[in-house]
């Protein structure tokens, strides 16, 4: 049985040609930075439906249904989480939206003590991110 082909990670690119992930990766610790980049990597070469990563790679659930969550932690406990989601379709479909194979398209990260969680409008924020992203045809990505 043949494996299955990796997936694209691709960024979330704001119609003001901001990046969110790039700004929230420049802000973090180099170790936390290539800790998350090793997670996606890893995430799409499995692929993400086979991916199994003991807490690294997580469906998330609630309002927040449909989004991933790459989690790692930092120096005290400090918590960085990405936001995904999936872009899997048909070879047309992909064409489409602009992407040339499935694909994870990160849209935005965020960072939180230990011990606490993001607020209904941290999430609210990812949400709106996700939507612009996903209201667009093709995609505004950057690779």
């Amino acid at each position: 049985m043949t494996p299955p082909a990796a997936w694209t990670v691709v960024f979330y690119k704001a119609a003001d040609g901001a990046v969110p992930v790039d700004d929230f990766l420049r802000g973090c610790p180099v170790k936390i930075r290539a800790r998350l980049m090793a997670i996606l990597d890893a995430v799409a070469e499995a692929p993400p439906p086979q991916f199994s990563g003991g807490g690294q790679w997580e469906a998330m659930h609630g309002d927040m249904g449909g989004y991933f969550e790459v989690r790692t932690q930092g120096p005290k406990r400090e918590q960085f989480r990405l936001f995904c989601l999936l872009e899997n379709a048909e070879p047309a479909e992909l064409r489409r939206r602009g992407l040339a194979e499935p694909s994870i398209a990160v849209v935005a990260g965020m960072r939180k003590p230990w011990m606490t969680v993001f607020t209904r409008t941290d999430y609210l924020r990812v949400r709106a991110m996700g939507d612009d992203y996903l209201g667009t045809m093709p995609r505004r990505i950057a690779t």
